[in-house]
């Protein structure tokens, strides 16, 4: 017999009917967000299974540009690749223009599933989403890069840190920038909390040092920033250089995001 929950979603698609995200085929009971022809066919860029990938190669090459000192191997994997002429890319336009946060949590929960089954993931120990400008936080009523960093945090067994990290400035959109735009941009937006610091017991200065001159490391080994996509990784590395002036080289800082252009 059909469970209660099988026939209250086959009334539910009669009366409001799903649509698969990616070709907008009327979705079965059992499918979520896609059918299963676009599940099967999803473009996985698998990259989370090895620790060098050419995701995780263009960040490292873009952090290390112009240092001088060492920097840990940053890893980085994203769950799919992002192509302006696939349907796929409707999964993200959904998750951050169009309110669709169940998409999200969807997504990052598998996202955060192929990370827990990568061995050089399963020591992270503080997920951290990129922040929103409160003005676009306020508009929107959400910040996507936390919704999937929610369920990477919980499928991880991490804490999640929503407030490590804040937005000094807003700054203009990424979509029509080019590679130098991108960065000029975002660079210099984003800091280390004083709210975080100031919870976290450790008055810290500028650079990141108490007034013994230490960095602050509140025991954190390893920091994974969430963002929706990697396009030139502009963002993520201005993150990135953000929790760098508070954290010691010791600590590793890595990526992740649901989409990779």
């Amino acid at each position: 017999m059909p469970s209660i929950k099988y026939v209250t979603g086959a009334v539910a698609d009669v009366l409001v009917p799903r649509h698969c995200a990616v070709c907008g085929r009327k979705l079965l009971v059992n499918e979520k967000h896609l059918c299963i022809y676009c599940h099967d066919d999803m473009p996985l860029t698998y990259n989370w299974n090895l620790v060098y990938n050419p995701m995780a190669d263009r960040f490292n090459a873009m952090i290390q540009r112009g240092l001088e000192r060492y920097e840990p191997y940053s890893f980085a994997a994203s769950l799919f690749f992002f192509r302006s002429g696939s349907g796929y890319r409707n999964i993200c336009y959904g998750l951050k223009y169009q309110g669709n946060i169940r998409i999200g949590r969807h997504f990052g929960k598998i996202l955060g599933g192929k990370l827990a089954s990568a061995e050089h993931f399963r020591d992270v120990d503080a997920v951290v989403p990129v922040p929103l400008h409160w003005t676009r936080h306020w508009r929107r009523g959400y910040n996507q890069a936390e919704t999937i960093a929610q369920c990477v945090a919980s499928e991880l067994g991490a804490p999640l840190y929503k407030d490590m990290l804040v937005r000094r400035r807003r700054t203009r959109t990424q979509t029509r920038l080019d590679v130098g735009q991108k960065s000029r941009n975002v660079s210099g937006a984003f800091g280390f909390s004083r709210r975080f610091r100031k919870s976290a017991g450790l008055e810290i200065q500028e650079h990141g040092q108490d007034s013994s001159g230490n960095k602050y490391t509140g025991g954190i080994k390893h920091i994974l920033i969430i963002d929706d996509v990697f396009t030139t990784g502009a963002t993520l590395n201005a993150c990135y250089s953000a929790l760098r002036s508070a954290f010691p080289p010791e600590v590793r800082i890595s990526v992740a995001t649901l989409a990779c252009v």
